[in-house]
């Protein structure tokens, strides 16, 4: 009995010192169970956090469960032993858990043989009189008391009821801030037609979308300009696949991946016996494709000699063949990119003049993730499903902390670097969540150099929530009748919200 008490003290000492030394409250529940299982020689182990609008329980933590099983493990309030836990705020002891009808194991853990021997303690977590959550445990079957338990996980609760409350105030504002993205994604995407392989509601890409679907009716050349990584090869997949030529051939090449004594042989093809080692014909890619689209991705690093002969390609939709004296009629649709300032590379001679009036046919400029903030968690939450999918792995939200670090970042490295960013992340997370401290280093330095300060989850939603605001004020030209029904609020708390972020109608209107 010495001996149970002194670990009953160890453990609460040992959850006291998390409590007190852990920089990361959201990371605390995972190393409470280790504690708990260390002090009690459990079997399985679980905290479970009621959702208050929802009324759903769902476990939070667990210990000898993997995350599916964890998934599993969800109860409606008074269903089951947990359910009626939390429903009632009464401990629940069973002895056996074979012999109580009440007990769903839902999670799939316990296999029938083992009910046999398995005794359940469920304990409520409490703030006050409001039961917010419960400690739920598997011990090998005893015919002794159970009462050291049943006391060991009432204090443990009670340490731990303010780091579940945070928890539980975290997930409920997460769970409305992706309800509501969802609704405004799905409401936009019905009305402005998006392309559905381009992630994004900011009006510079609702501006961008609609010029993709004026050009991609036509057969005009398109230049993109933008910065690496915003996702140019993206934009003209999408605008050839929405083309009267989406059945046909989508042929890309990116010229700076291609050695310059090479480009020239890949873009036009030779004929047999062209030069050394040229043992048959091989079209180019201008033939293949033909009656389809050609990309042509870092056009800037075309070289000169390259140039000529794509300038009459462009003009007069032919060329010949290296080695050959037949000249080839195509069919084609060229649309280029770059991300570099082409008309420097004129004034420096290494990029022809007429060539670039040849392809600023229709230019198209990709914004940067800099300038689309209320993007950034659209894509987060789009690569995150599927980068999950892919490595096998159930990562089901993003933690506040890491929200506001990657709200505040200017992402240089654009769509592509939140990508990466979003992967290594799923990769190490262990807990279904993806923490701020799974962010790579760049994000952490960022947010060391603003003196450590934390953006509180209602200032990030505040800053996302005034960028919806602005954008569908401006996009409208300050109706306030229009722009609350585009979003799906009241007129009245479209109002509200203009008032609160100082929105005046006469600054729209004339836009």
């Amino acid at each position: 009995m010495y001996q149970r008490s002194r670990d009953g003290l160890r453990l609460l000492f040992e959850i006291s010192s998390l409590l007190s030394e852990s920089d990361h409250i959201e990371a605390i529940l995972k190393p409470v169970l280790d504690q708990i299982a260390s002090c009690l020689g459990i079997r399985r182990g679980m905290i479970t956090i009621l959702n208050r609008e929802t009324r759903e329980i769902a476990i939070a933590e667990a210990w000898g469960l993997d995350e599916h099983q964890k998934l599993k493990g969800r109860y409606s309030l008074g269903e089951g032993i947990t359910g009626q836990v939390i429903e009632t705020g009464n401990p629940a002891v069973i002895k056996r858990i074979a012999d109580d009808p009440r007990f769903l194991n839902r999670t799939g853990a316990r296999k029938n043989a083992e009910a046999m021997d398995t005794s359940f303690v469920c304990i409520p977590i409490k703030l006050g009189l409001e039961v917010i959550g419960a400690i739920g445990i598997d011990l090998n079957y005893s015919s002794e008391s159970l009462d050291y338990e049943v006391g060991v996980l009432t204090v443990a609760a009670a340490s731990i009821s303010q780091v579940v409350r945070l928890q539980q105030v975290q997930t409920e504002e997460m769970a409305d801030l992706q309800e509501e993205n969802s609704r405004l994604y799905e409401e936009l995407r019905v009305r402005y037609n998006r392309p559905k392989a381009i992630i994004g509601n900011s009006k510079i890409m609702r501006l961008l979308y609609s010029q993709m679907e004026q050009v991609s009716a036509t057969n005009a050349t398109v230049l993109l300009l933008g910065e690496s990584g915003v996702g140019k090869e993206r934009v003209a997949h999408t605008i050839h696949y929405a083309s009267p030529r989406s059945l046909k051939p989508f042929i890309k090449l990116n010229c700076a991946a291609i050695p310059e004594s090479l480009i020239e042989d890949t873009l036009f093809g030779h004929e047999k016996g062209a030069f050394t080692g040229a043992v048959s014909l091989r079209k180019g890619y201008f033939e293949e494709a033909d009656c389809g689209t050609i990309f042509l991705d870092e056009i800037g690093e075309m070289p000169l000699q390259v140039q000529t002969k794509f300038l009459r390609v462009l003009q007069e939709r032919e060329f010949e063949r290296i080695g050959g004296t037949r000249t080839i009629k195509v069919n084609i649709r060229v649309i280029a990119a770059t991300n570099r300032d082409l008309p420097a590379l004129i004034r420096e001679g290494i990029f022809r003049e007429d060539l670039y009036y040849r392809l600023s046919v229709f230019p198209l400029v990709i914004p940067p993730l800099r300038e689309r903030k209320t993007d950034i968690m659209l894509l987060a939450n789009h690569f995150l499903e599927r980068i999950s999918a892919e490595h096998g792995k159930e990562i089901r939200s993003i933690s506040p902390a890491a929200v506001s670090l990657m709200t505040a970042y200017s992402w240089p490295g654009n769509v592509r670097e939140l990508e990466n960013c979003i992967e290594r992340a799923v990769i190490l997370s262990t807990d279904g969540t993806i923490h701020s401290y799974h962010l790579p280093p760049n994000l952490q330095k960022k947010q060391e150099a603003q003196g450590g300060r934390k953006r509180p989850l209602k200032e990030v939603l505040e800053s996302v929530e005034k960028e919806l605001i602005t954008e569908e004020y401006r996009w409208t030209r300050g109706s306030i009748a229009r722009a609350a029904a585009n979003l799906g609020i009241s007129e009245r708390i479209m109002g509200l919200r203009a008032a609160k972020y100082g929105l005046k109608k006469e600054n729209y209107t004339g836009e």
